[in-house]
């Protein structure tokens, strides 16, 4: 694996400037301004359980709505993510945790197989928690995983509070990812029978 495991991505739009930075090695640090405060909270604890380090500033167009700030930070995120694995030699690949929050159970899956893909079955018993609209969250992994190119399952088995929701899905994506990125000291090579990710 390439020893390049930070990433800084500026991304500006007509809806969107962001400008974000990623330590994969790091200590759960976060440095997180959005303007959507709900999303703030759920990117701060997807932070703290995936042991990064990240800083985003984002100024978006939430006189709107957040659709474009929280796809746009899913893009600029996932990107960060696909620049620090480099040539994954060395990675582990894959990861998976199910995460318990409280009445809520979910389960995150990822692979880092260059193949972009969401599946995501997770239905909110509310449209909004706060001022958020929960169709967003959604949106940001998706735009994560087409940048990330990985493959990434999300899957609500049940639960009935929105907020609880929303944190166990950031929260075990978190583990997820945090497993999947790790290096495997048994790995001499790219983890594939293909020789390419």
């Amino acid at each position: 694996m390439t020893s390049q495991r930070t990433a800084s991505i500026v991304r500006n739009t007509n809806e969107t400037q962001i400008a974000l930075t990623l330590q994969l090695d790091g200590t759960g640090k976060p440095e997180i301004t959005t303007g959507l405060g709900f999303f703030d909270h759920m990117l701060t604890l997807f932070t703290a359980h995936a042991l990064i380090d990240l800083t985003i500033q984002c100024n978006g167009d939430t006189h709107v709505d957040g659709h474009h700030t929280v796809e746009d930070v899913g893009i600029a995120l996932g990107q960060a993510f696909a620049e620090t694995l480099g040539n994954k030699i060395g990675l582990r690949r894959y990861g998976h945790f199910t995460l318990p929050m409280d009445e809520t159970l979910a389960t995150a899956a990822v692979d880092f197989s260059g193949r972009p893909c969401l599946v995501y079955n997770v239905v909110f018993p509310s449209s909004q928690v706060g001022q958020f609209d929960t169709e967003l969250v959604r949106e940001f992994w998706q735009g994560f995983a087409n940048a990330a190119k990985c493959t990434l399952h999300l899957n609500l088995h049940y639960g009935t509070n929105t907020h609880h929701i929303a944190e166990a899905l950031f929260k075990s994506a978190a583990r997820a990812l945090r497993m999947a990125v790790e290096t495997d000291p048994k790995q001499k090579s790219v983890p594939s029978t293909k020789g390419v990710l």
